[in-house]
């Protein structure tokens, strides 16, 4: 007499329209889940073989017999359930778990009913009640807890997503006030000596300001990156004036890389206030960006004070920060060098090149 073990709800995305907007169960459709509830019932069919033979004689048949039953009833389930999750997906959370547990012992009596029929002469035997009630029992067991199992992990990765959104906002809070602390000083040195460009300023202002309080700052692309780079350079170029110079080479290919807002912006600031401004002749900036290996590489250098002084806590926090977010939203598929040099300081940020930003 063999056991069912309907192993056979996956994972990840589920029941009802959670807070997150994710389904707890899998796409039990996609191959990985499928194959690793697959597994989990072969380890439970052997466990539960083992526990009712001898080893010396193990019972090759009756663990052939019981992995077809497993099998075709985990199978069956993950089909149903695929089929049901747009269905589900729409429901409840209690009513959407409680007709995935109507399919999970439906399965199982339908399938109980074809092997009973199917392998009468075998250890499964001819229909009897209580095998029925106990395949439903142990149906009902493992379902449960494979339900709660993923509701518990899709609620985890959503806390997790959560915490996420809120390093990343915690991140670029910190970069403003150094941003607009520098910027308004730049602008402040304008206005008593040239008022209309200090206008200009600050209308460039307002709208780098306004790409800051966008609060989907991730779905930007290299080329609105430059552009706010340009409204800050413009700035700093009204204080600065010819003591500045910038050399600008982007590949067009390049422009359409996704990119997080404000990324650049604080690397090129490091290369003013710690370069450029605190040399009396003054210096160039150059700003490169091209595509490499499937990835996008930009590169800013800038020249070295010949007395470096103090340079400054706001370069490192920049740098820190800007390695911070890029871990958080790339999960270490982005890196930010520093190449330090005599004459040259130079930071070479490299993110992998997407036509889309992820979700």
């Amino acid at each position: 007499m063999a056991i069912t073990k309907p192993r056979t709800i996956g994972g990840e995305g589920g029941i009802a329209a959670q807070a997150s907007g994710e389904f707890f169960i899998p796409d039990l459709c996609a191959t990985r889940p499928v194959l690793l509830m697959f597994i989990l019932s072969e380890l439970l069919v052997v466990v539960y073989v083992l526990g009712g033979s001898r080893l010396p004689s193990f019972d090759w048949g009756t663990l052939a017999l019981a992995s077809l039953f497993v099998q075709w009833i985990m199978l069956l389930c993950a089909g149903f359930l695929c089929a049901a999750r747009p269905v589900l997906a729409r429901l409840s959370l209690p009513l959407g778990v409680l007709l995935s547990f109507v399919i999970i012992l439906l399965v199982t009596t339908a399938s109980s009913l074809v092997a009973s029929l199917a392998l009468a002469n075998s250890n499964f035997g001819p229909l009897d009640t209580w095998w029925l009630l106990r395949n439903l029992l142990v149906a009902a067991v493992f379902g449960g807890i494979a339900l709660r199992y993923f509701y518990l992990q899709q609620q985890l990765r959503a806390r997790e997503q959560a915490e996420l959104n809120a390093r990343i906002e915690s991140l670029r809070s910190r970069i403003r006030p150094h941003f607009l602390f520098n910027t308004m000083n730049s602008i402040a040195s304008l206005i008593g000596s040239r008022p209309e460009q200090a206008e200009q300023a600050v209308e460039d202002l307002s709208e780098l300001f306004r790409a800051s309080l966008v609060e989907n700052d991730d779905r930007g692309t290299l080329a609105d990156e430059l552009h706010l780079c340009r409204l800050y350079l413009g700035i700093e170029q009204l204080r600065l004036g010819e003591r500045m110079q910038v050399d600008w080479s982007v590949e067009e290919a390049a422009r359409a890389c996704p990119l997080p807002s404000l990324l650049l912006q604080p690397l090129v600031e490091n290369a003013v206030y710690h370069g450029v401004a605190r040399m009396p002749e003054g210096g160039r900036i150059a700003i490169h960006a091209r595509c490499v290996d499937e990835r996008v590489r930009v590169e800013i250098s800038n020249p070295v004070p010949p007395e470096p002084g103090v340079s400054g806590n706001g370069h490192q926090i920049a740098l820190d920060n800007i390695r911070q977010r890029l871990e958080a939203i790339y999960r270490g598929a982005a890196s930010l060098e520093v190449q330090p040099g005599s004459d040259q300081h130079r930071v070479v940020l490299s993110v992998p090149f997407e036509h889309q930003a992820e979700a």
